[in-house]
């Protein structure tokens, strides 16, 4: 029997992170995974550069059934606090769009900053190590074990793949089943269960739409084809890239609206969210515009999408009429289709490729300071297991540092 001051459970960003700053404390940590290496999200995130946080990281850039619960740890470890980690680490990064921060070079240079932290903590990382059964102790087990170093404060038994251990504090920093292909899966919400605690709705997110029917031909006829769009959904919009996929919507601005869907609602796409259509129709007939209306469309958008929009029934019949003889009807006709197209998606491409997933273990049943667990003494839960989901963007991953971090104080 083996005895830690702390077991984390997953080998992730919050996982390692926790690690790092518990094992500085002086505490003896046990990182376990069931994986064959660590920091697997980490490794293939951001394209393989690793978008590790964002420059603008506010509790409004997270969803939650308490939108309260994320603001303590983002202030106590805040975007500018790893980013002197980074630093300290002397590691190349540059700023893309919309404050995200990515690695100059490769991912690994992230996990390696986690890992070697780890190492000063003296920290000990056991891989292919699944855990198969959690017991949580009685002062009279505890006071029955005398191998142990220090019997009389472990509160949980594990049973694993290389053997028994103890732990005073156990945290579980699993994460969600979004990517099985890299191991991950719904065990953290299992042992929020066993413990009596409750979990919220879980949804895929961070994820393509998917169509059917003629909508889905309409995409595939489009696939490959990105643009620049304003995405809106049950009050939230977002303007960044849309790419036309063989299964339906993708791109930056769908990841980020995903977040905020639910099956059966619409949303409504914006084509030129930089202008304003009906004002250029009319400029184009006040200046007298010869060209064809499909034309003068294509001098704002992809040619493909114009002839593909103007084949809706309802535009058929202004294909071919001179931009002069449009009428007010015309106008708003145009403008309602390729300003506020609405569609109802078929679902998502779902955990398979989501980034992340939405929901998670209830907030109210975890401390924000500590990230313990109300009602069982020594039982932490940091991450993405947590009902707490960030945009695309970094933000998911500053998530993992700021409640990694907030807990390694504690455990």
């Amino acid at each position: 029997m083996r005895y830690f001051d702390c077991v984390i459970i997953g080998a992730g960003a919050a996982g390692l992170m926790c690690a790092a700053t518990a094992g500085q404390r002086g505490r003896r940590v046990l990182v376990v995974d069931h994986a064959n290496k660590v920091g697997k999200k980490i490794l293939m995130s951001g394209g393989g550069r690793c978008n590790f946080t964002n420059q603008w990281v506010e509790p409004a850039n997270f969803l939650s059934a308490n939108p309260h619960f994320c603001i303590s740890a983002l202030k106590r470890f805040s975007q500018y606090d790893f980013l002197s980690l980074v630093d300290k680490h002397q590691l190349a990064y540059h700023e893309k769009t919309l404050g995200q921060l990515f690695c100059d070079n490769r991912a690994k240079d992230i996990l390696n900053i986690l890992l070697a932290e780890c190492e000063a903590g003296g920290v000990t990382i056991e891989t292919r190590c699944a855990v198969q059964q959690i017991t949580q102790l009685s002062s009279i087990d505890t006071a029955t074990h005398t191998q142990q170093t220090e019997p009389d404060t472990a509160r949980f038994e594990l049973q694993t793949a290389l053997g028994p251990v103890r732990c005073e504090s156990l945290v579980v920093a699993t994460g969600g089943p979004s990517i099985p292909t890299l191991g991950a899966s719904g065990f953290g919400y299992d042992l929020a269960r066993q413990f009596g605690l409750q979990v919220t709705d879980l949804q895929a997110s961070l994820v393509p739409f998917t169509f059917k029917g003629e909508r889905l031909a309409l995409a595939q006829s489009l696939a490959g084809v990105a643009l620049p769009v304003s995405i809106s959904c049950n009050n939230q919009t977002f303007k960044e890239a849309l790419l036309f996929t063989h299964k339906g919507l993708s791109g930056p601005a769908v990841l980020q609206i995903s977040n905020y869907w639910h099956p059966g609602e619409a949303v409504q796409i914006n084509f030129l969210p930089d202008h304003d259509l009906q004002a250029c129709l009319r400029e184009w007939q006040q200046a007298g515009e010869k060209a064809e209306l499909k034309t003068l469309l294509s001098r704002l958008l992809p040619k493909r999408v114009v002839l593909a929009w103007l084949a809706f029934p309802e535009l058929q019949a202004l294909v071919d009429k001179p931009v002069a003889q449009l009428s007010h009807a015309d106008i708003a006709a145009l403008a309602s289709v390729f300003q506020c197209w609405s569609c109802i998606p078929a679902g998502t491409e779902g955990y398979k490729t989501a980034e992340v997933t939405r929901g998670g273990v209830c907030t109210d049943q975890i401390s924000s300071k500590t990230f313990e667990t109300k009602s069982v003494a020594g039982l932490y839960f940091i991450g993405e297991v947590l009902d707490v989901t960030g945009w695309l963007g970094g933000f998911n991953f500053q998530w993992a540092w700021s409640s990694g971090w907030c807990a390694g104080q504690y455990v």
